[in-house]
């Protein structure tokens, strides 16, 4: 339950960001949504790098795991390792 509520999250600041992006938020708050979904993104960018062998566990497409992790970062490659884990 909590890493749904954590990937709403993240869902959340995605599209705060795009809207600041769209010009749709006060400009105080604009910056600010923009910068941390960017951080976001790079921060998950890096993960998918370092983590990539628990990325490739997914058994879905490859790309769909790519695409998830950075969306979502460990909320998607940590399940799929602790899973591996326990095999």
């Amino acid at each position: 339950m909590m890493f749904l509520i954590l990937k709403a999250g993240c869902l959340a600041t995605y599209g705060l960001g795009l809207a600041a992006w769209a010009g749709l938020l006060p400009a105080g708050l604009s910056g600010t949504m923009q910068t941390v979904a960017a951080g976001m993104l790079v921060v998950h960018a890096l993960e998918l790098l370092l983590m990539f062998k628990h990325v490739r566990l997914y058994r879905g497409a490859l790309a769909i795991s790519i695409l998830l992790t950075l969306l979502f970062g460990l909320l998607h490659w940590k399940p799929l390792a602790d899973r591996r884990g326990a095999s």
